[in-house]
């Protein structure tokens, strides 16, 4: 078992990156200044050197390289590619452009941002991952923003709540998946244990927007010149990841159907479009780097015995049924900030999470629920999540920008702590 000591110097390399990158950005009062890919090269450093003396250098690069090669990581890369080209050739033809001035025409500007949400939602109850939902809406939520004059974190933050809102309700989501899975219950039972948590938190922010919405004042002088087919390769994109197919395939059809609209609805010529997927791919390149180093520090902390220490620090004091509950949120929680993946945080903690519920007869449905919830709100803050990291690339902004702006987040964490704290929903609510 991992001592106190050692448990703590596994786990440093986090304290060392907030350190270096929040810290350091708050002290200077602008969070650009610190570039987040150098904060986690010094805590990726940080995690080798205090690596025990009788591992040898080659194995610790060797355990930092395996994780950097996960699966798992490298087809999130494939994602950030063809997110980077897409976004690119679909703003540079117009098809973005296209797309907002059609619905700043029919939406009126007070259902702007509760239109997003709600969209944001829809699409990612439907196709079941947040990455997904990301990735078909913040380039338009990005151009919606710039036209508006609005805030632009506070645009692709409305996304990334709207985003998350599926990921942990949608029957077809990993995560739902994962936690009914480890608690050995049906997916429709934690999806009505869910409901109690999620849909008055999804309220709560909408009538937040909405509230905000009639206060702001937008400069609706958005105009463009571009054909009104030109919306047909992101209208493409959405429907396909509404029909489930996967991301890869959406986003490779999205950027052919790009190319095609570009030579029959514009002048543009094809080494144009070319060059501006080249661009887009560029622009990745710090979120792949980022996701890569991220990736190996976090598989040198799980090797270093900081998850099994983790675990053992929040099981050893367990006081009743609400103490049991909290035990497991804070355990998914904290296993998320370590591993930056909310599907691996559920799998890791869920056999001791089900010892926990059998031994204080929790209900195993509520147990799901509080697994897949904290583990999204954790997942939707975090500023080195593979979402957080995604959104901000395609809009240009820091990670830490949409803090402030996710209410869907702090509402689904009142939500849990209120269901916690009073014990709801009852299992005949459930059933």
């Amino acid at each position: 078992m991992t001592s106190t000591r050692k448990g703590l110097l596994a786990l440093s390399p986090i304290a060392v990156f907030l350190i270096f990158y929040l810290t350091v950005s708050i002290a200077v009062n602008d969070f650009y200044k610190m570039p987040i890919s150098v904060a986690f090269i010094i805590a990726s450093i940080w995690s080798i050197i205090t690596t025990s003396s009788h591992t040898s250098f080659k194995e610790r690069l060797d355990v930092f390289s395996h994780g950097a090669a996960n699966p798992d990581i490298l087809y999130m890369i494939w994602i950030f590619i063809l997110a980077g080209a897409f976004a690119s050739i679909a703003k540079y033809i117009g098809a973005i452009d296209a797309t907002v001035n059609l619905t700043l025409k029919i939406l009126p500007p007070q259902l702007l941002i509760p239109g997003i949400f709600i969209a944001s939602c829809f699409i990612s109850l439907s196709i079941g991952t947040s990455v997904g939902t990301i990735v078909s809406l913040t380039p338009f939520a990005l151009q919606l923003a710039e036209s508006t004059g609005q805030d632009i974190p506070f645009f692709v933050a409305v996304v990334i709540g709207g985003s998350f809102f599926g990921d942990n309700l949608s029957f077809i989501s990993d995560t739902t998946i994962a936690s009914t899975r480890s608690q050995g219950c049906k997916m429709n039972d934690k999806f009505k244990a869910n409901l109690w948590i999620a849909i008055p938190a999804s309220v709560i922010t909408l009538i937040t927007y909405f509230i905000l919405a009639q206060t702001e004042n937008y400069s609706l002088s958005f105009e463009t010149q571009a054909s009104s087919w030109l919306i047909l390769p992101y209208i493409s994109v959405i429907g396909m990841a509404i029909a489930g197919i996967n991301v890869l395939v959406v986003l490779t059809a999205g950027i052919i159907i790009s190319i095609v609209a570009g030579f029959c609805f514009t002048d543009i010529h094809l080494i144009d479009m070319c060059n501006s997927m080249g661009a887009g791919i560029s622009s990745m390149g710090d979120l792949i780097v980022v996701t890569l180093i991220a990736a190996g520090m976090l598989a040198i902390i799980k090797f270093n015995g900081g998850i099994d220490y983790l675990m053992k620090f929040l099981t050893k004091r367990i006081n009743g049924i609400r103490g049991a509950q909290t035990t497991i949120a804070l355990l998914v929680s904290f296993v998320n900030i370590c591993t930056a993946n909310n599907t691996i945080a559920i799998i890791t903690v869920g056999e001791l999470s089900r010892q926990i519920a059998t031994q204080y007869k929790l209900d195993p449905r509520k147990v799901a629920s509080i697994l897949d919830t904290c583990s999204c709100i954790v997942q939707c803050i975090i500023p080195y999540g593979a979402q957080i990291l995604l959104a901000a690339a395609l809009a240009q902004v820091s990670p830490t920008s949409f803090l402030p702006y996710l209410y869907y987040a702090w509402a689904l964490a009142l939500m849990v702590s209120l269901s916690i704290i009073f014990r709801f929903p009852k299992p005949h609510h459930i059933t």
